[in-house]
């Protein structure tokens, strides 16, 4: 991940570059009932293209990953895996078409491996 989580640039597999930015941190339960952490994102493409994403994280996989690797659960580190997340939704295009991305836990674990 670069030297700031909370925004980096990433290209597109159709060669379009990406700035991305850090929107807020959010629990859903007030927001969707939901028992993830939401990290929003707004993405801006060097052709204009403006599109936002939310990686929903969910509760229990965050607790079972950070007991497994022995690391704190805080939000600069689902920050970081949110954000690891959404790179390789922008290199790869996989589920670009969604607003709200929630990665398996395996995905999430793959993430806090990467810091």
């Amino acid at each position: 991940m670069a030297d700031n989580p909370r925004r980096f640039e990433a290209t597109d597999p159709f060669g379009r570059k990406w700035f991305v930015s850090l929107r807020w941190l959010q629990n859903a339960i007030s927001i969707r009932h939901c028992d993830a952490v939401d990290v929003k994102w707004e993405m801006q493409a060097d052709d204009g293209t403006v599109m936002e994403k939310v990686i929903a994280l969910p509760h229990a996989s965050l607790v079972s990953v950070s007991a497994k690797l022995g690391r704190e659960l805080t939000d600069p580190w689902c920050i970081r895996i949110a954000g690891n997340h959404l790179r390789r939704i922008v290199e790869t295009w996989e589920d670009a078409e969604k607003i709200i991305v929630t990665p398996a836990a395996e995905q999430i674990e793959a993430h806090a491996r990467l810091m």
